[in-house]
């Protein structure tokens, strides 16, 4: 079995699997049901992602609104990220604290992040990032979180950060908040 760290915010959950390394390189499970059933997690994923992104470049915080709100597995194959939850879970008591871990190839760790959560990240070594969705992208779905709000004090690690226009013009939290009613 693989090693799970619950982080402060209910549910979110990092992975570190067994590799086994040799002279040839290594091998590991970078999936596995039981994992999900020994957490207590019933999920079913409908939908892989893969993203390259070169050093400096921030995603998000993205998340897609009920009922098409979208839990993740996310990692990197290659390269490193700091990858980043903020709870959006309408009630829950961390709402809007955030979460960040290092995701590596070299330690091949994995984040699961529920339904409900903003995830984003930024990118510390050019990387290809990987994860599973358990919905389909449903674009009138889509919202975000401003990657820079001073509110949720995020450290991205990232001096000049390269970020999509789309992804400068998110509401701050405060704003998902008044427009949400407190969360989703």
């Amino acid at each position: 079995m693989p090693e799970f760290r619950p982080s402060k915010l209910q549910g979110v959950v990092e992975i570190y699997p067994k590799v086994f390394r040799d002279e040839r390189g290594y091998f590991f499970e970078s999936y596995r049901q039981d994992w999900f059933d020994e957490l207590g997690i019933a999920i079913q994923w409908k939908q892989d992602n893969q993203s390259y992104s070169q050093k400096g470049t921030i995603r998000g915080l993205h998340f897609q609104r009920p009922p098409h709100a979208q839990a993740k597995l996310v990692r990197v194959v290659q390269g490193k990220v700091l990858d980043v939850v903020v709870d959006l879970r309408k009630g829950s008591e961390t709402y809007g604290q955030s979460h960040s871990v290092i995701l590596n190839a070299e330690e091949q760790n994995l984040l699961y992040v529920p339904a409900g959560f903003a995830h984003g990240f930024s990118v510390l070594e050019d990387a290809v990032f990987l994860y599973k969705c358990s919905e389909y992208y449903h674009f009138p779905s889509e919202g975000g979180i401003r990657w820079d709000d001073p509110e949720l004090q995020i450290d991205w690690m990232v001096d000049q950060p390269i970020i999509s226009e789309k992804d400068q013009k998110w509401p701050t939290l405060a704003e998902f908040t008044q427009e949400s009613e407190g969360g989703f």
